[in-house]
């Protein structure tokens, strides 16, 4: 359940005061995983790489607690399970859109209602659905992804409250026994640590090496 944290007592508050000092106090990370497992997998049960990738890294960040929060105003608040929001292609198109849909039930059942949503859907964003629980997931699978940086508003008043973490990976590299794919993700200072992001990628091999 959404909650309303105690800045007063909250274990963070004097990191996140540091970083609420900076006027970008976004970084970005890029680490090699294998994926061999869920490649093999996906194959086996006809299901698509992109959407069980979706599906299993918002897994790992709502098992990651310092992902969960979010910054409103002068407020934090701890979030109900955050949702995907991710950017998919119609076939013989070169206009993305963006589909925005809760990780309820199996892999293969997600992957059942993401294809049907994707396909059904005939605008660019449904914005009704784009609250600061969901993260942000895009994909080229054209180029080995080394970096990425993303788009902001940095002349909104609220620019440093962006709160949502933003996940992007290119194609994956054979190399020797594993077929490696570089997960780019950005995320706010204020409330994400290195350490974290260590985390959500331990979990994310881990839901992978259990498939």
């Amino acid at each position: 359940m959404e909650k309303q944290i105690d800045l007063s007592s909250w274990k963070r508050k004097e990191i996140f005061d540091f970083f609420s000092h900076a006027s970008n106090p976004y970084y970005m990370v890029t680490f090699r995983i294998d994926v061999a497992p869920l490649y093999a997998y996906v194959k086996e049960h006809h299901l698509s790489f992109y959407y069980s990738l979706v599906y299993l890294c918002t897994q790992a960040i709502n098992d990651v607690e310092a992902f969960r929060y979010t910054i409103r105003g002068e407020q934090v608040f701890y979030l109900d399970p955050r949702i995907p929001s991710f950017t998919d292609l119609k076939k013989d198109s070169e206009y993305f859109h963006i589909v925005t849909m809760p990780t309820m039930g199996s892999l293969a059942e997600f992957n059942e209602e993401a294809r049907k949503r994707s396909a059904a859907q005939q605008f660019f964003l449904d914005t009704s659905q784009e609250t600061d629980r969901v993260i942000y997931f895009s994909c080229l699978p054209w180029l080995d992804l080394t970096a990425l940086t993303n788009e902001r508003d940095f002349s909104s008043p609220d620019s440093k409250n962006d709160s949502i973490p933003r996940i992007a990976w290119g194609k994956y590299v054979p190399n020797g026994d594993r077929l490696e794919l570089g997960i780019s993700i950005e995320v706010n200072h204020r409330l994400i640590d290195g350490l974290h992001i260590g985390q959500f990628a331990q979990r994310l091999e881990k839901l992978i090496g259990e498939l």
